[in-house]
Formats: C-alpha cells, sequence, structure tokens
C-alpha cells in the first residue's frame, strides 16, 4: 500500500453496500462516487477478494472501494462472515452498510417503476411481497452483522445521500465543483451548462480597433469590459443568486456545476467575465472552481 507521510503503511477502505432491493442501493452507490470512491456494482462474493487483491496492489493502489452485493446474483447467498473474514487478514479496513425500508415502501417503489422483485420469478406463483419476504429472510443475518442499518422508508434520494456522505464523507464532502466557462453565442450553447448568463449587454472590445486583437485575459480589455458600471453591479447580483443556488445543490446532493458566460464570439466579453465572475466564487468556502474558455483562439 501506499505509505502515508509518517511512513507508517495506509489500510485501504472497503464498504460493502447491501441490503433489501428497491432501498436505494444504487443512490448510495453514485452518492460514494461522487464522494471519490471507486464502486464495482453487483460483484457476487467469489470475485470480492480477487477486486480487492486488485485493488491493492494498484498503481496507485485504491484507497477507497465500494462494492455493491445484491441478491441480483444468484451466488449471493447472503452470507458475508467468509467475505469479511477473509477481508480481515488483509491490509483494508472494511464496513457493511445494509440499507432496508418497510414492505409497504418497497411495494410502491416496485410498483412505480413497473419492475418485479429479483426474487419473485424463483416461483410461478410467487407474489412481490412474497419476493420481499423471502429476500428479507435471506439477508436477516448480514443485516444483524452490518456496521450501520439505513432505514431509507422515509427518506427521499438527496437525504439518503447526505446520510451517506455524513457517514462516509470526509472534510471535502460538501465541496461543489464549479465549473465557469466562457463562449460564443454564435458557435451555440454549451451543452452541458446548468446556468447561462449572457453579458452581450456590456460593451463590445471587437470595435475598439486596438483591443479587437486582445482576449479577455488581456488588462486592456479586462480593464475595458469590466470598468463599465453594469459589469461590477452584475457580477455582485449573480453573486448573489449563486449563494442561494449552491446552498440548493448542497441539500440535493448535487456536487458539480457549469456556468457558462457568453458573448458574442467567446473571445473578449465573456472571457474577462468569467474570469472576474471564477475570481470571486474561488474566495468562497466549499466552492472548488475552475475556468474554462471554449472558444477562446476561433477568431
Amino acid at each position: 500500500m501506499e505509505s502515508s507521510e509518517n511512513g507508517a503503511s495506509r489500510r485501504a477502505e472497503v464498504i460493502i453496500i447491501t441490503g433489501l432491493s428497491g432501498a436505494g442501493m444504487s443512490t448510495a452507490a453514485t452518492a460514494l462516487e461522487d464522494l471519490g470512491w471507486f464502486v464495482a456494482d453487483n460483484l457476487p462474493p467469489q470475485l470480492v477478494i480477487s477486486m480487492i487483491d486488485l485493488a491493492v496492489r494498484a498503481d496507485p493502489p485504491l484507497e477507497r472501494l465500494a462494492i455493491v452485493m445484491d441478491v441480483r446474483s444468484r451466488l449471493f447467498t447472503g452470507d458475508l462472515g467468509q467475505v469479511v473474514n477473509e477481508l480481515a487478514a488483509r491490509p483494508v479496513h472494511t464496513r457493511v452498510l445494509f440499507l432496508e425500508a418497510t414492505d409497504a415502501v418497497l411495494v410502491r417503489r416496485f410498483e412505480q417503476v413497473r419492475r418485479s422483485h429479483p426474487l419473485q420469478a424463483d416461483t410461478a406463483d410467487r407474489t412481490l411481497i412474497d419476493g420481499i419476504a423471502a429476500e428479507r429472510g435471506q439477508l436477516a443475518p448480514v443485516k444483524a452483522a452490518a456496521d450501520l442499518v439505513v432505514d431509507t422508508s422515509a427518506l427521499t434520494g438527496p437525504e439518503l445521500r447526505r446520510k451517506i456522505e455524513t457517514a462516509f464523507g470526509d472534510a471535502t464532502s460538501d465541496t461543489i465543483q464549479v465549473t465557469v466557462e466562457s463562449f460564443g453565442f454564435k458557435y451555440g450553447l454549451p451543452m452541458d451548462s446548468d446556468l447561462v448568463c449572457d453579458v452581450r449587454f456590456l460593451p463590445n472590445p471587437h470595435w475598439v480597433p486596438e483591443l479587437r486583437p486582445q482576449t479577455g485575459r488581456d488588462a486592456p480589455v479586462r480593464d475595458y469590459v469590466l470598468a463599465h458600471e453594469s459589469a461590477p453591479e452584475f457580477l455582485d447580483s449573480y453573486q448573489r443568486m449563486l449563494e442561494l443556488t449552491t446552498a440548493g445543490y448542497r441539500r440535493e446532493g448535487k456536487r458539480y456545476m457549469t456556468i457558462a458566460v457568453g458573448c458574442t464570439g467567446g473571445k473578449h466579453r465573456s472571457v474577462a467575465m468569467t474570469e472576474a465572475l471564477a475570481g470571486r466564487l474561488s474566495g468562497e468556502p466549499g466552492l472548488d472552481v475552475h475556468v474554462v474558455h471554449r472558444d477562446l483562439g476561433r477568431e
């Protein structure tokens, strides 16, 4: 394993995600993936040890690995004891996360997506309730041995994500990755933008001969754009709006945001305003800000 700063060997973190079908395992796996965990879905117990051995020996080694194990794999009988015991002899720290919900909630979730239970098809006359009951009995030993049991019956998706972040996140769990991207409207909107702002209301340096060959990264163009009285007022207002938006993103468990700032060609105004907005946001706690100039150089 990779050594820490004090020379001690670091143990890989392993989370086994399991529980009742429909209880939110996919949501938990996605939340962990967004927190930087490597997630392997639907592995049978026979492959878990091999997967972890490969992760530990990788260069660089995987330090955080989450494995989803459920009854979709016919090889999974609910016996995690042997897996956990074998992992105890390896340089890993293993935790078992078990997700459950009431029968009524599980039935409603399966009916909403119009899918049958994985164990419902074992016999011709087995109902949805029969499948849930069979799975609950099969996984009872796993629940009893789990490090963390979460009942998702009354939880929304964002609320479950928050529980996962609290249990398995770190100091950066609340960080939102923000990309501020300049673009030119004449080349089309960025397809991945969450928010779009139009700065074509500002005076265009294109019509100033000495500024035309320069870009929004150059001081004369930047100063020309930001000197207009509307520029700082716009930045102030937009920054306040983004404070509300990022707070909402955190509540909903969203960790990525792309803000597209557009002018006509993506060379002058949008570039200068993107740099200015990114500079302001970089001072906000909990934001990791990156700048992209999509169309710079196309003219």
